[in-house]
């Protein structure tokens, strides 16, 4: 197991430390301190782990504890069984499963990861939400959280009319003036964190950028949190690509091999796109959340991608060793028999970690730990265990191409006795 695990820490490592492209802080913060993590925990796993299995012995697996003779699970197995299922209606099975999976994508189209309001960022409703309304009732929307406005003091007033001018604007005060600098806050007509606030915002900023001499910034939480939002989008569509352009290059290096990792890309970027859809719609629909934090798309597509590989490298690696003494496709059926227990209960353990984030009452913790949980069930049991094992059973030997396995001769596909599984 030791290449395995090794491959599958690397590429966890790797996936991370693409967030260091990041543009906003705390994304581009949790890429090493993740990489640290998983980097030390595979230390362990190959030092530490081994040398206690050797000394405690067999009954640190109590109560099954193996023994000699006990029946190989490659070939009695309830995913050895899945297998023979799957072995006379792969092209069927992977199809339909695919088509499924795009179809449930679709539900991403529901989700609005925008930002989350003061409002709706909380489960519950806390005293600061009800204050917020309350203030609201009674005077500018905006007036919790003014729009600042930093200029030279030379254009101060010129900054000031046209900070009025500007649609959206309620009310603007008299410059505070600090040397060669100024101050101007302005009030918002609209809610701070709702988006008629956001196209304020861009109006403000260009019409006092217009202003000669002025060199006027416009800050302020809502200019923040529009920032954010951004940056949040670019963080998506720079940091994706980079992603998987590296899992690719690690599974085509590990497998000795082009076919199988871009069929392996396709099966994840399927698996992640089906559990963000059907989790937006279970957040509108289900759940009752109003809208997505900016970060979820990069996070959830970050741990299920990096999660999803380790699975797709447990089996692909089992599979190819397989199938140098067996074949490709008796390879692939003992590859699935030897590695479902361990990706399923493997899955089972982080789903159960990610969905204790949804005891907090915070809804962008609440909704990560559910599209988290709920893809890493699908694509341990689903995409991992079903969709590739049926594109193994089906395209065979091609899956190894170029390398030298591709080329050869495909055994007969026969039922599995004890005496054709290699050891291990």
């Amino acid at each position: 197991a030791g290449p395995a695990v090794l491959a599958s820490s690397s590429t966890v490592i790797a996936g991370m430390l693409c967030l260091l492209l990041a543009e906003t802080n705390s994304t581009k913060g949790l890429g090493p301190v993740a990489a640290i993590g998983v980097g030390v925990g595979l230390l362990a796993m190959l030092t530490l782990l081994p040398a206690l299995l050797v000394i405690c012995g067999r009954w640190v697996f109590w109560p099954v504890r193996p023994s000699y003779g006990s029946p190989e699970p490659t070939a009695t197995g309830v995913w050895a069984g899945v297998g023979q299922w799957l072995r006379p209606r792969a092209r069927r099975v992977w199809i339909s499963t695919a088509v499924l999976l795009a179809i449930a994508s679709l539900g991403i189209i529901s989700l609005d990861a925008t930002g989350l309001t003061n409002k709706d960022s909380f489960t519950t409703t806390p005293d600061s939400v009800v204050g917020e309304t309350v203030l609201s009732q009674h005077f500018p929307a905006g007036s919790a959280s003014p729009v600042v406005i930093v200029s030279t003091a030379q254009r101060a007033p010129a900054v000031v009319r046209t900070s009025r001018e500007t649609p959206g604007i309620a009310v603007v005060s008299r410059p505070v003036v600090s040397g060669a600098a100024a101050l101007v806050q302005a009030t918002l007509s609209a809610p701070p964190d709702s988006q008629a606030a956001y196209d304020t915002i861009d109006r403000l900023r260009a019409n006092v950028h217009s202003i000669r001499g002025a060199d006027a910034l416009v800050g302020g939480a809502t200019a923040v949190e529009l920032d954010v939002e951004r940056a949040a989008a670019h963080d998506r569509n720079l940091i994706i690509p980079i992603v998987l352009a590296v899992v690719f290059l690690i599974l085509a290096l590990l497998l000795r091999a082009l076919v199988a990792p871009l069929l392996l890309i396709i099966t994840v970027v399927l698996s992640f796109g089906a559990a963000l859809g059907i989790s937006a719609l279970c957040f509108r629909y289900l759940l009752g959340f109003h809208g997505a934090d900016t970060a979820l798309p990069l996070f959830v597509f970050v741990f299920l991608v990096a999660l999803g590989i380790d699975y797709n490298i447990f089996l692909m690696t089992r599979v190819r060793e397989e199938s140098l003494a067996l074949g490709s496709r008796r390879g692939a059926l003992v590859g699935l028999g030897a590695t479902g227990g361990v990706i399923t209960s493997a899955g089972l353990v982080l789903a159960g970690t990610f969905s204790v984030l949804a005891t907090l009452p915070m809804v962008a913790f609440a909704e990560i730990g559910f599209a988290v949980a709920f893809g890493v069930l699908l694509d341990t049991i689903v995409v991992r265990s079903i969709l590739v094992t049926s594109l193994n059973l089906d395209f065979g030997r091609h899956m190894w191409w170029p390398s030298r396995l591709s080329r050869r001769p495909e055994e007969p596909l026969r039922a599995a006795v004890p005496s054709e599984v290699t050891a291990g």
